[in-house]
């Protein structure tokens, strides 16, 4: 790709902690993943939802291939529905060059819910980058221009071993038989994963304990101030307490969500919600110039950065990654792109919110939410009760 920055990956600070950079549009985000796999020396791990065969999938299977001709170990995990349209022989020049590929949870009608949503790139075990950008054309551009609205977080240090594990874990199971499929509930339900300022949390379908979500309410429970970006918007209904009761005492809490999407039944649903949140003091904003596809949470000097969005299949469904950091340096940077993103955004008006719509557009608004927050996840919950 063209215009690969020469801005240098973050480095590893001297007591031991993670070190972090923002990529601040899908586009630095390819552009860093394109660099920090041509200068591995040892392995790479690619974890992807949605792979896109075309320039710019060739160009990061071509980049994976030379890196197998440098005797890189070089493995790769792609979600099998969110791939649908990529063949396995794509892979073939990967695999002969000794590279390893895999498909999560190829298509069975019982556990067709189970999906691999998490984006993880892990190279030598010393540089990740997580977010919510796949590798397909739309999420090349600036966000506002061109392109989706993404962004992402590279990370060096020892949060990228433990990054470079948890790929370890769904690599081995990714075909999701009954017996991994256990395993791999169990290891996300148990699996705590803690540095100096930086906590690894994982999400997967069941309703065990979930550490995504409990970790996010633990700190709402003491916001002080709350900002959200958030391409997918339907939480649960305790996350939902949570912000109504922050706004009501007082704490600014501001969410940017879709104004375009590329799955209108979510940008229904989310529309839902949007008369409680507002009477209780929240501001709500549309992303207008693009489809918005980031997720970020910034809770003080506490960020969420990865692949889940705060909706129903993302904290009860998908299999998920959020990285939690605690950084005033870092916090303060993602307020930054919360401000810019900000001025791209219409701001929905309480006065006028319940007005402004047709009596159709609010049946299409509770159809959606039905179906999303109540229709979904009890499809998936009987699946995963029949493959006991």
């Amino acid at each position: 790709m063209e215009g690969v920055s020469s801005q240098s990956i973050p480095r590893l600070a001297q007591d031991g902690t993670a070190a972090y950079r923002w990529l601040r549009t899908g586009e630095d985000a390819l552009v860093a993943m394109l660099k920090a796999i041509g200068q591995a020396t040892q392995s790479i791990r690619l974890e992807i939802y949605i792979f896109v065969a075309g320039p710019l999938g060739a160009l990061f299977r071509d980049t994976l291939v030379d890196a197998c001709r440098r005797q890189v170990r070089v493995r790769v995990l792609i979600d099998a529905l969110g791939s649908l349209a990529l063949s396995k022989s794509f892979w073939n020049p990967l695999i002969q060059a000794g590279g390893e590929f895999s498909w999560f949870n190829p298509l069975k009608l019982e556990r067709i819910g189970y999906r691999d949503h998490r984006k993880i790139l892990v190279c030598d075990d010393r540089i990740a980058i997580v977010g919510g950008f796949n590798i397909a054309p739309e999420y090349r551009g600036d966000g506002v221009t061109r392109g989706w609205r993404d962004l992402g977080l590279e990370i060096s240090g020892p949060l990228a071993k433990e990054l470079a594990e948890t790929f370890d874990e769904f690599f081995a199971r990714a075909e999701l038989k009954h017996r991994p499929l256990q395993r791999l509930r169990k290891t996300i339900s148990e699996k705590t994963t803690r540095g100096p300022d930086w906590q690894l949390l994982l999400s997967g379908p069941g309703r065990g304990h979930n550490a995504l979500k409990h970790t996010l309410i633990n700190d709402l429970n003491q916001a002080r101030n709350v900002k959200i970006i958030s391409a997918y918007f339907l939480p649960t209904w305790r996350i939902r307490k949570e912000f109504n009761r922050l706004a009501r005492s007082g704490v600014p809490v501001q969410l940017i969500l879709a104004g375009k999407s590329d799955v209108l039944l979510s940008l229904l649903a989310s529309r839902r919600l949007y008369q409680g949140l507002l009477r209780a003091g929240i501001e709500i904003y549309e992303y207008q110039p693009q489809i918005l596809h980031a997720k970020l949470v910034i809770i003080d000097e506490v960020v969420y950065a990865g692949s889940a969005n705060l909706d129903a299949r993302s904290l009860n469904i998908n299999y998920e990654l959020l990285v939690r950091v605690s950084n005033q340096r870092l916090a303060e940077e993602a307020r930054e792109i919360f401000a810019a993103d900000l001025k791209q955004c219409r701001r929905i008006d309480p006065a006028t919110w319940r007005k402004s719509r047709s009596i159709w557009e609010k049946l299409m608004e509770r159809w959606a939410h039905f179906i999303l927050a109540r229709v979904d996840p009890s499809v998936a919950r009987y699946q995963l009760r029949n493959l006991h």
